[in-house]
C-alpha cells in the first residue's frame, strides 16, 4: 500500500499518520493486568461484551456463567482460596443486582472480591428520564459493600482499580463495587497519553502489627488461665496462619475448636482437637482466644451457653469487631501473622492450665466419637439411604482423597455433612458461611476449581442445588475436575411436608423425590451416576474423583430422611392440628 499522495501539481506527498488509539476497555483491561489480576468471571452483555473479548486477548482467563450471582460467588471464592481479589464482570441493571448478591455475602464472609459493573449514561439517570436499564447502581452498591467508586472518564480508570484492589484486601478484606459508565467504556484515547496513565503500585497488602500493650496484655491474661480454649475462624485460614497456629497449641497444649470453614487448619482429628466438646469449652472454659473468628450468632453473640465468667482474648484486624456482644478482656488488633508471632515470642515457658482440663476434654470427644462412627454404622445399611447412609459410604473416599476441596450446602446435608467428614488440610472446605446463603454451590465449586486446579467435590442437598443447578454446565465447558453430588429426599429438609389446605398442591416444603438429577448431567456432557445403594454411591465418588473431569452423583434418599432446620414447629405434621387455618 502507497504510504504516499500525490499533489494536484504532481509532487510527492507523505501520507497523513495518526496516533495508535485505545478505548476504556482497552485501559480497563490493562489496569486489572498492572495489578496482577489473571482471572475473571462474569455473564456478557451490553455494555461489557467486548471488555471480555478483550479481557480474554490480553491474557485474562474469563469463565463465563449462566447467572452472574454464581459468577460472583466464584469470585469471592478464587479471593478467599488466594487472597487476592476475584473479579466478577457484569451488565447494568439486573444482571449488575444478581451480582451484588455476592458482593455483599463477600462482603460480610471477608473474602476480597471486585464486582465491576457496566452502567448507563449518568444524566437521564439523574434525572429519572427513563434510559436503558437505568439503575442508579453506585447509590444502591454503597450500603452492601466495603468501598463502591463510579468512573466516568478513561483516565481515571488506573487509578480506580488500585484503589478497588487495596480495598478489597486491606484491614478486613471485603467486596467493592466499581461503576465504569457507558461513555467511559467507549471512550477514545491517544495510546501515548493512555500509557502516561499507568504505574507500579507499592505495597498493596501492607501488614499491621500490633501494639506490643496488646500483646502484653493477652500474654498475661492467658498465663492466668486455668481452662483456657482456642476457636479458630475462617480468617485464620484466609490469612494462611496454620504454621503458626500449630507452634501455638504444640507450645501451649491448648486444646482448639475450629469454626465450619475453619476445618482442616489444624487437622479435626489431632490429639488437641476439641470439635466434639462445643457445649463443655462455651460452659467451662475461663480464657478463650478468639483467632480469626467473630463472636457473631455462629457463637451464640458470646452469651448461650457460654460462661459469664468466660474471658476472651480476641484476634482481629479490625477494631471495630472488639466488643460487638461481650466485653473483650484482651484485644489483640492487627494482622494474623504479625500478632501471632508476637504473641508466641511473648508467651511463658510454662503456663498454668489446669492438668486435668485437657484429658477431660480428649476422654470426653473418645466416647462421643465412638457414638458417632456407631451411629454411622448402625446406618451403613439403610435402603433407601439416609442422610447418614450416603455420609457412610462418602468419609473413607474422602479420607482417602484429602486434597480434595469440599463445597458443601443445604440444611441437613450441609450440618451431617460438616459434623461427619474431617478435614486435615487448611482452606480444603467451602460452605454458604456467615450469613449460610444457600445457592453458592456451583460458583463456588468453578471459583475453587480455577483459582487452585485441584479437583472439587461438592455435597449438595437437592433444594439447594437448585439455587445454581444450571451453572453445572459451566463446570461442563471448561472441562473441570469437579464432581457434584446431590442428595435427593424431595424437598427442603425433607419430602414429606403437607398441606394444610388438603389440595393437591405440594407443601411449601416439598420438591420431586423422583427428579433425576443425573440427566442434567447428560445434557451437558459429564459423567454421570444414579445411585441407591451405599455401594453404588462409594464406587460412583471413587471413580469420579479419580477421572478429574465434570460429574454428577443423583444419590437416591428416603423422602423422610432429614429433619426441618431451626425448630419451626408448624411445619411437624404432629403439630398442624393446633394451627387455626
Amino acid at each position: 500500500m502507497s504510504t504516499t499522495t500525490t499533489t494536484n501539481a504532481g509532487t510527492p506527498q507523505a501520507a497523513p499518520s495518526y496516533p495508535s488509539q485505545v478505548t476504556g476497555m482497552d485501559i480497563l483491561v490493562r489496569a486489572l493486568r498492572m495489578v496482577g489480576i489473571d482471572t475473571m468471571y462474569g455473564l456478557v452483555g451490553i455494555p461489557v461484551t467486548e471488555l471480555a473479548y478483550i479481557a480474554q486477548a490480553r491474557g485474562i482467563r474469563f469463565v463465563g456463567f449462566r447467572h452472574e450471582q454464581q459468577a460472583g460467588m466464584a469470585a469471592a471464592t478464587h479471593g478467599y482460596l488466594t487472597k487476592t481479589p476475584g473479579v466478577l464482570l457484569t451488565v447494568s441493571s439486573l444482571g449488575f443486582l444478581n451480582g451484588l448478591t455476592a458482593t455483599a455475602n463477600a462482603t460480610v464472609n471477608c473474602y476480597p472480591m471486585i464486582q465491576i459493573s457496566g452502567s448507563s449514561v449518568r444524566e437521564p439517570i439523574d434525572l429519572l428520564q427513563g434510559t436503558y436499564e437505568g439503575l442508579d447502581q453506585l447509590n444502591i452498591a454503597k450500603p452492601l459493600v466495603k468501598a463502591a467508586y463510579r468512573v466516568n472518564k478513561p483516565e481515571d480508570i488506573p487509578t480506580a482499580v488500585v484503589r478497588a484492589y487495596r480495598a478489597a484486601v486491606s484491614g478486613r478484606p471485603g467486596g467493592v463495587y466499581l461503576d465504569v459508565t457507558t461513555p467511559c467504556l467507549g471512550a477514545i484515547m491517544n495510546a501515548a497519553d493512555a500509557d502516561k496513565l499507568f504505574y507500579e503500585p507499592v505495597d498493596l497488602v501492607p501488614s499491621m502489627p500490633p501494639s506490643s500493650e496488646s500483646v502484653s496484655r493477652a500474654v498475661e491474661l492467658l498465663a492466668s488461665a486455668k481452662k483456657p480454649a482456642i476457636i479458630i475462624g475462617k480468617g485464620a485460614a484466609y490469612a494462611r496462619v496454620e504454621d503458626k497456629l500449630k507452634a501455638l497449641v504444640d507450645k501451649t497444649g491448648i486444646p482448639y475448636l475450629p469454626m465450619s470453614m475453619a476445618k482442616g487448619v489444624l487437622p479435626d482429628n489431632g490429639p488437641l482437637s476439641a470439635m466434639a466438646c462445643r457445649s463443655t469449652i462455651m460452659a467451662e472454659a475461663d480464657v478463650v482466644l478468639l483467632v480469626g473468628a467473630r463472636l457473631n450468632w455462629l457463637l451464640s453473640r458470646g452469651h448461650g451457653k457460654w460462661s459469664a465468667d468466660t474471658k476472651f482474648i480476641q484476634f482481629d484486624i479490625d477494631p471495630e469487631e472488639i466488643d460487638i456482644n461481650r466485653p473483650i478482656a484482651a484485644p489483640v488488633v492487627g494482622d494474623l501473622a504479625s500478632s501471632l508471632d508476637a504473641f508466641i515470642a511473648a508467651l511463658p515457658a510454662k503456663l498454668s492450665v489446669d492438668p486435668t482440663w485437657v484429658p477431660s476434654l480428649q476422654a470426653q470427644t473418645k466416647t462421643k466419637n465412638a457414638k458417632f462412627a456407631e451411629r454411622l454404622q448402625a446406618n451403613v445399611s439403610v435402603v433407601p439411604m439416609d442422610h447418614w447412609t450416603a455420609l457412610s459410604a462418602i468419609k473413607p473416599v474422602m479420607a482417602a482423597n484429602p486434597d480434595v476441596i469440599l463445597v458443601n450446602e443445604g440444611a441437613n446435608t450441609l450440618d451431617d455433612t460438616r459434623d461427619t467428614l474431617d478435614m486435615t488440610l487448611p482452606r480444603h472446605r467451602i460452605d454458604c458461611a456467615t450469613w449460610a446463603i444457600m445457592g453458592m454451590g456451583m460458583g463456588s465449586c468453578v471459583g475453587a476449581a480455577v483459582a487452585t486446579g485441584k479437583s472439587v467435590v461438592a455435597i449438595e442437598g437437592d433444594s439447594a442445588f437448585g439455587f445454581s443447578g444450571m451453572d453445572f454446565s459451566t463446570i461442563c465447558r471448561f472441562k473441570l475436575p469437579v464432581t457434584v453430588v446431590i442428595f435427593n429426599n424431595g424437598g427442603i429438609y425433607n419430602g414429606v411436608g403437607v398441606n394444610m389446605a388438603g389440595t393437591s398442591d405440594p407443601a411449601p416444603t416439598t420438591l420431586d423425590v423422583r427428579a433425576r438429577y443425573d440427566k442434567l448431567g447428560d445434557a451437558f456432557g459429564a459423567k454421570t451416576y444414579y445411585v441407591t445403594t451405599p455401594a453404588e454411591l462409594s464406587q460412583a465418588l471413587t471413580e469420579a474423583i479419580a477421572s478429574k473431569a465434570p460429574a454428577l452423583i443423583d444419590v437416591q434418599l428416603a423422602a423422610d430422611s432429614g429433619k426441618e432446620s431451626g425448630h419451626i414447629g408448624y411445619l411437624n405434621p404432629a403439630a398442624l392440628e393446633h394451627i387455626e387455618v
